[in-house]
């Protein structure tokens, strides 16, 4: 049932990646945006792109004139007879560029500039294809190779996180810690990750062709692309009757897996309960504000302030709790909408935090649809765990401070037994 644990926990990617998917609603509420919460990025490529860390999407999208390409160029020159600096550099460049110029590529490129001079790894101008890539990639379901990418925003590269199991990426012999420096000829540095995992996913049975880098050495590696359903809650019973739940990330299906894999334990008589968010790097909005509901009394769970001051909480309500005790794992790749999760648990003092200190994506990003297909990813809330603190830049402390160890030898398989802070937990569980 369970991935190689050992690889999936055991390397901690820098402090400074950052995941590019937060937090998002793919079924907009009326008059709201989807809410990404992007932390990490656990993009899946073939699978749910984990970085999304309080991204909220817009319900309806934004009109406006339907221009051709040729009319959006006349315009920022100032009209057919401008003399604007921009029509001067798109006179040089039809003049003197040595091939034809696609106006297309063009005009995308002008609203891609304007986003990217914000100088915001987290906002992005999406063509329309790019959108209907992304939002297929948030309901988990896509042609691909299944695994988890992650993106550091200072030096562009792209590390696996995740591989899973019985996926081409497996198959290909891909694992967790591999960098890809490209993917059919396209380096990984030269575009956002959104863009990137395009070249990844593709169409059922087709190959893409990826140069990795492992050990400092590259290598060149063949995936066959196939359609993937990925998992993102995988659970067991442990000794003790201690459920074990871990979260890969947040996607439109993790809450109803959730909450099945959460009933399943308690039928087997579970009396407490370790949530596992190492390396979850974040996900939709919505669904870790339903599990936290499922969990905690009621309250407000996370809230969100924008640069005007307002606020808006997210609330747990009466319908349901669950009063045993519980652990949740950490570390430095725990971002986003896991360190939501992580937070409240904390603020309403119904667990026990442990591993090491998470990443510390504190901002919420919203998609906004546009009429012609297209959209604008922004930055445009900061959000607050329920004790009223910013995580943002610094993270979640953990209440028991442990670095992950695995216990066996080299030849030794995963096994929790030999998973230092799973047995840690088991030691604080005991006790309550």
């Amino acid at each position: 049932m369970f991935e190689d644990q050992n690889e999936r926990v055991g390397k901690v990617v820098d402090p400074e990646t950052v995941n590019y998917y937060f937090e998002e609603k793919v079924q907009p509420k009326p008059k709201k945006w989807p809410i990404f919460l992007v932390g990490f990025l656990g993009i899946v490529v073939g699978c749910v792109a984990t970085a999304i860390i309080g991204l909220g999407l817009i319900g309806s999208r934004i009109s406006f004139k339907d221009e051709s390409s040729k009319e959006v160029l006349e315009s920022l020159q100032g009209g057919e007879s401008g003399d604007s600096k921009f029509s001067t550099i798109l006179s040089v460049i039809e003049t003197y560029y040595y091939q034809d110029v696609d106006n297309d590529k063009l005009v995308n490129g002008v609203y891609k500039g304007v986003v990217e001079s914000l100088d915001d790894p987290y906002s992005e101008y999406y063509t329309a294809e790019e959108y209907e890539d992304l939002m297929a990639t948030l309901t988990g379901n896509y042609a691909g190779i299944g695994a988890l990418l992650q993106k550091n925003a200072e030096t562009g590269a792209v590390t696996i996180t995740k591989v899973y199991k019985e996926t081409p990426a497996e198959k290909a012999g891909l694992k967790e810690g591999d960098y890809i420096v490209s993917a059919d000829g396209y380096l990984a540095t030269d575009e956002g990750l959104d863009t990137f995992v395009q070249h990844i996913r593709g169409e059922e049975g087709t190959d893409v062709e990826l140069v990795i880098s492992r050990d400092g050495e590259e290598q060149t590696m063949v995936c066959t692309r196939a359609s993937i359903a990925t998992p993102t809650v995988e659970y067991q019973m442990l000794e003790g009757n201690v459920g074990y739940i871990a979260v890969s990330q947040f996607t439109e299906h993790t809450y109803k897996d959730f909450v099945a894999a959460y009933k399943d334990l308690e039928k087997q008589g579970m009396v407490s309960v370790v949530f596992d968010m190492r390396n979850n790097g974040g996900g939709l909005l919505d669904s870790v504000v339903e599990m936290l509901d499922y969990l905690l009394p009621k309250g407000t769970v996370v809230y969100t302030m924008d640069k005007a001051g307002h606020r808006e909480d997210f609330l747990s309500d009466e319908g349901s709790s669950k009063d045993i005790p519980m652990v949740v794992l950490v570390n430095g790749n725990t971002a986003s909408a896991a360190e939501i999760f992580t937070g409240a648990i904390r603020d309403f003092d119904y667990g026990t935090i442990i591993g090491t200190n998470t990443f510390g994506k504190g901002i919420v990003q919203s998609t906004i649809p546009l009429s012609d297909g297209s959209a604008l990813k922004l930055t445009t809330q900061t959000y607050y765990t329920p004790s009223g603190e910013c995580i943002h830049g610094k993270g979640i402390a953990p209440d028991i401070e442990l670095e992950y160890e695995f216990q066996g030898g080299e030849d030794d398989a995963y096994s929790v037994d030999l998973d230092n802070q799973i047995q840690k937990a088991l030691d604080v569980l005991s006790e309550k």
